[in-house]
């Protein structure tokens, strides 16, 4: 009866063998294996499919139960046989129970004679029934014969959960045989601690190899199988790899080993379709990759390309002599990580180094732009073997630029940086008065500068520019002196012209000490001037000042005759009102006089003769020359005249 046997497997597994893992007993029972549970071939529940199980075989087993086939049956069926005594008294018990459990439930006519005594007593030997049942499979569980792994268990205990127990345990070490794999338990906790330490093998004291190393080799070389077929293993692949027999790993195993892979630098990350490595992600990113669930399928594994023993060494080199430095570990990730680190700061000190030459032409500007593009493409790349070899193939470039950068560098900051601006500034000074100057001496000195300016790498040239400096400014300053006296000359000439006008002025008391601090500023510039074509200008600002004062004293002069002509005609008409009122005793012939015509102001024009010469030199070959550059300057002098203005023409 099927029923019978079920009952028999929710007895035998709810009530006396509850367990529904088995607990192995190293690592503080880290590791619980679930295993089938069946009675005879009727399953206790659906969809049980783990790697073991535990079949109790009962008297109504209809299979094999000879020695030979249950040895056989153990052994190839990864489960524990409990063979039950050839007793059925807790199945016919079982039967019985029932039996009376149907009668129970069936809805029997109430008008029966003693009805519910009847019901009552079957109740009570219902449970006598299940008792008896239960009691006499307890004991016959403590006789049963127990296969495992093809051969009888011999226990000395009669317990029924120790004897079980230990069977399943002998099954799990024999079913989960690689779990022995795990020699040290790790963790979450341990993969941080790990990314936060260098990549070196940590040994424990005493030990000869890292802890887990067989079930490492397990992992990479599964991952390898399929790297090999061109095919990426996702994180829940790999679980569902080694989380079943023959290793029965948890998790957190899994974790760690793949972290640890991956630390080493035997495994490469895939996210997305972009790689991952600690160059582009945070370590806490990394490792919520590994860790977290709803990475399981997202994350993909393959086994990393190693980069070539040659290309590292070449990186590391390039390096140290780049940067003065070496690198701290010897995984690939590490080393390139610091060295794009170590990138990204000689960028920022080229930027700030690229600020100086905004106003000045400093050496070095185009190798610091090729400096900063090669370091700048090389912090762009995210997969170490592209890095690599792009360091290996640039090498000699790199290694020149390192080179090259230091003297550049030491030029900023030395005393040779203050030299070479001074220098500069001296060209600046002859570039923008070479026009006005014809000397041998000065300019033999300003090519010899601008050689050594112009030089890619003049730093070992530039302590010769203090004296050449010296011997530009003697000659330069000799050159300035010569030039200045006739400026000078020019500008006492036009201050001298506004003095003579003004001294002739009522008001010259009250604009004496403005015209004269205009033109005292302009004496001062011209006296403390440095460059040639500055100081020319000092000439022109004279002459232009000359102008605009006498301009400023004909206004002054015309607003002045304006008023004495409003003040006369004030007074005419004063007059002519007296004899108005007088007129009644006057004769007619004693009128006041016709009124006189109202004063006519008349404007002056101040004009250089440069304006109307029209150039600013003659020619002189012959009488005609003379007659047409005066016929010329004449025409020219009658158009600035007209019927209310006095030209007056400055020399």
């Amino acid at each position: 009866m099927p029923e019978v046997i079920t009952k028999i497997a929710e007895m035998i597994y709810e009530d006396i063998f509850s367990s529904k893992k088995y607990q192995y007993p190293s690592f503080g029972g880290r590791y619980a294996f679930s295993f089938n549970q069946t009675v005879d071939d009727r399953p206790y529940k659906a969809n049980q499919n783990y790697d073991i199980g535990l079949r109790v075989l009962t008297p109504w087993y209809e299979g094999g139960t000879d020695d030979g086939t249950l040895r056989l049956l153990s052994g190839q069926g990864k489960e524990v046989l409990v063979v039950l005594p050839n007793d059925d008294a807790f199945l016919t018990e079982m039967r019985a129970y029932l039996k009376i459990e149907r009668f129970l439930r069936k809805n029997t006519s109430v008008q029966l004679a003693k009805y519910e005594t009847i019901k009552e007593a079957k109740r009570v030997e219902m449970r006598e029934r299940n008792g008896n049942a239960k009691l006499y499979l307890t004991e016959a569980l403590k006789e049963a014969t127990i296969y495992v792994n093809g051969d009888v268990l011999h226990t000395s205990g009669k317990e029924v959960t120790s004897r079980i127990n230990e069977a399943i345990g002998r099954l799990v070490q024999t079913v989960y045989h690689k779990l022995s794999y795990i020699n040290v338990a790790m963790g979450e906790a341990d993969i941080r601690k790990m990314f936060k330490t260098s990549n070196q093998v940590s040994l424990a004291l005493g030990d000869t190899e890292e802890s887990n190393v067989h079930a490492l080799d397990d992992v990479l070389q599964f991952v390898a199988g399929n790297s090999r077929m061109h095919m990426k293993t996702s994180m829940k692949t790999i679980k569902d790899r080694f989380m079943k027999a023959p290793y029965g790993f948890v998790e957190d195993d899994i974790h760690w080993l793949v972290a640890h892979l991956f630390k080493r630098g035997d495994l490469s990350f895939t996210v997305n379709g972009e790689s991952i490595n600690l160059n582009n992600r945070s370590e806490e990113e990394i490792i919520d990759y590994i860790t977290k669930k709803q990475f399981v399928d997202k994350l993909l594994t393959e086994v990393r390309v190693r980069v070539p023993e040659n290309q590292k060494k070449v990186v590391r080199t390039v390096m140290k002599e780049l940067f003065k430095v070496a690198p701290p570990a010897d995984d690939e990730d590490t080393i390139m990580k610091n060295f794009q680190h170590y990138c990204e700061n000689r960028i920022t000190e080229i930027e700030r180094l690229e600020l100086k030459y905004e106003n000045y032409t400093y050496p070095g500007k185009e190798l610091l732009e090729k400096g900063k593009k090669w370091l700048s493409a090389l912090v762009q790349i995210q997969a170490p073997l592209e890095f690599f070899k792009t360091v290996f193939d640039e090498q000699d470039e790199l290694m020149d630029f390192g080179e090259d950068y230091e003297p550049i560098r030491d030029f900023f900051g030395s005393e040779q940086l203050t030299i070479f601006t001074r220098a500069l500034d001296m060209l600046n000074i002859y570039e923008d008065s070479k026009t006005y100057i014809v000397d041998a001496e000065l300019e033999d000195v300003v090519a010899k500068i601008r050689t050594i300016v112009r030089m890619p790498k003049p730093y070992k040239e530039i302590p010769k520019l203090p004296e050449l400096r010296e011997k530009f400014m003697n000659c330069y300053t000799r050159i300035l002196e010569e030039q200045a006296e006739p400026v000078k000359d020019s500008i006492n000439q036009d201050r001298n012209r506004v003095f003579e006008v003004l001294n002739t002025k009522p008001y010259k008391d009250a604009k004496f000490n403005r015209y004269l601090e205009l033109f005292k500023e302009i004496v001062d510039g011209a006296e403390h001037c440095n460059n040639v074509s500055t100081l020319r200008s000092f000439a022109d600002k004279a002459e232009a000042l000359k102008l605009r004062l006498l301009n400023e004293m004909n206004a002054e002069d015309i607003c002045l005759a304006k008023e004495a002509a409003a003040k006369a005609e004030a007074e005419r008409k004063r007059q002519e009102e007296e004899a108005k009122k007088c007129g009644e005793t006057v004769k007619p012939a004693e009128k006041v006089a016709e009124p006189q015509p109202v004063y006519k102001v008349r404007t002056t024009k101040n004009v250089s003769i440069k304006t109307v010469a029209k150039t600013a030199s003659w020619r002189l070959e012959s009488k005609d020359d003379v007659d047409k550059y005066l016929a010329a300057l004449r025409e020219n002098l009658l158009k600035e005249m007209d019927e209310d203005t006095i030209v007056n023409i400055e020399l």
